[in-house]
């Protein structure tokens, strides 16, 4: 009898070692949810982007005011009838 109970507790440790250590253990599921979670976000992160670069790209497609928008923004363009007016903040010196 007392053979029998040995048996079952050391066969109760044993899964209990697996559990607790082994592969699929409880810590490695945890880790593995929340390296799936930030993996998520982010995609989620990426997603944004790649739609608001999808947008981009349909509006340089579609007119010419996407492109003058870049023109202005990244290059300065200035058009034929504006003027430029540069405004320069004293106190961020």
């Amino acid at each position: 009898m007392r053979l029998a109970v040995a048996g079952l507790l050391l066969v109760l440790l044993l899964l209990q070692a697996r559990l607790w250590l082994g592969d699929g253990s409880i810590p490695e599921v945890i880790a593995l949810r929340e390296a799936v979670e930030q993996q998520a976000q982010e995609n989620a992160r990426l997603d944004e982007r790649n739609r608001a670069l999808a947008a981009d790209v349909a509006d340089l497609r579609d007119g010419l005011e996407g492109i003058e928008e870049r023109a202005r923004r990244d290059l300065g363009m200035i058009g034929e009838d504006e003027r430029f007016f540069r405004v320069i903040d004293e106190s961020r010196r």
